[in-house]
């Protein structure tokens, strides 16, 4: 179950911050009841639990007509009292004090103009406010705060401002007028040039008068020719040439022989070996 309160609180504080504007850190704006009922329950510190009830950091608000009303109710509210001139003090412009229920109407109005958020016991003043204005509502049932949920009154309000959003003023009717006006005479007067610079360099007639694009425009790579070089004819041998070859061949031959029949001397006399050992007896003899 308190999984699913806590849902219903952050969906009411998301209805009023999408429709209304609140935003954080969300201003708490507490009457004499609200207050004492904190001390009492032992609530503390206030403004961790109301911030955990809105999902968002507060700052608690009070009024000078407040703290005069809770001054005149006597000892059993002193420590109520020494609680709310802790409190911030909002602007109630009262030059005599008035009760707790008039001044919060005076500062709230009806169109909450600050977004306070008001807590208070008094089910009849909330009740009330429910059905003139703009205010998020906040009460404590023993040791747990709760909110109520946004009344038809507030829901209707919501879905008219949405309309008026979304439809335009005679204002900005006549500035849409104005614009539009200005664009089309631009446009008439820059037709021409545009045609020259642009549209005319693009379109090819190719004769059907209707300026439609028969072909492309860019240059495709289309295959080319061989090499020049390699088409070349082959030049003629001349006579001259031939015996200057065979001479230079011929020359190349008797050079190669010379060398090979010197390796081969040269082996020659490297092999030759000396006989006196098989020439000895047979001197003998």
């Amino acid at each position: 179950m308190r999984v699913k309160r806590q849902k219903k609180n952050r969906r009411t504080v998301r209805f009023f911050t999408v429709c209304f504007g609140f935003r954080q850190p969300y201003k708490v704006l507490c009457d004499g009841t609200f207050i004492h009922h904190l001390v009492t329950n032992e609530i503390t510190p206030a403004d961790t639990a109301i911030s955990e009830l809105l999902g968002g950091p507060v700052k608690l608000f009070t009024t000078r007509c407040v703290v005069a009303e809770l001054q005149k109710l006597g000892y059993d509210f002193a420590e109520s009292l020494e609680a709310a001139q802790m409190l911030s003090t909002a602007t109630c412009e009262h030059e005599e004090a008035k009760s707790a229920d008039a001044c919060l109407s005076d500062v709230i109005r009806t169109n909450n103009s600050e977004h306070f958020f008001l807590g208070t016991q008094d089910f009849e003043f909330r009740k009330k406010l429910q059905q003139e204005s703009i205010v998020p509502l906040l009460f404590g049932l023993r040791k747990t705060l709760l909110i109520d949920q946004p009344s038809d009154f507030q829901r209707e309000t919501a879905k008219s401002s949405e309309r008026k959003r979304l439809m335009m003023t005679d204002a900005e009717k006549r500035m849409l007028e104005k614009q539009t006006a200005r664009i089309l005479a631009a446009k008439r007067g820059e037709e021409t040039i545009e045609d020259e610079q642009w549209e005319a360099p693009r379109v090819v007639n190719t004769g059907n008068g209707l300026g439609v694009k028969d072909r492309p425009q860019f240059k495709r790579n289309r295959a080319k020719g061989p090499n020049p070089l390699s088409c070349m004819k082959k030049k003629k041998a001349n006579s001259a040439v031939k015996p200057q070859s065979k001479s230079k061949a011929e020359s190349k031959s008797g050079a190669q022989k010379e060398k090979i029949e010197g390796e081969s001397v040269t082996k020659k006399r490297t092999r030759k070996r000396s006989k006196k050992g098989k020439s000895g007896p047979e001197s003998t003899e």
